[in-house]
């Protein structure tokens, strides 16, 4: 299907560009090919082949998640020497927000 220069201005006019008569028809047989090779890619497509992301498949390598935390008994000592403030094992910090009522 050969794209003519009034077609490619129907496009550009949907896609509000403004192009000259000489950009219409030099765009024209280019626009024409790429039309084609979407087609040519479409003749190709097959039910049977699974849609793919990667040329070859890939699988993630994962390791479990291991969490090592202090005790609180073990840190206190540690922390209540930094810690400007401290109150029932906790920080204490100024307060920035007004409580509504």
């Amino acid at each position: 299907m050969a794209l003519t220069s009034d077609d490619v201005g129907r496009l550009a006019a949907l896609a509000r560009i403004e192009l000259s008569q000489e950009e219409l028809a030099h765009l024209a047989p280019q626009i024409d090919l790429i039309v084609d090779a979407v087609a040519g890619v479409a003749e190709v497509m097959a039910v049977d082949i699974p849609p793919t992301s990667h040329s070859v498949v890939m699988t993630n390598v994962m390791r479990q998640d291991v969490t090592t935390s202090l005790d609180q008994p073990m840190m206190l000592p540690l922390l209540e020497a930094d810690a400007p403030a401290w109150e029932d094992d906790r920080f204490r910090v100024p307060r920035i927000l007004e409580e509504e009522s």
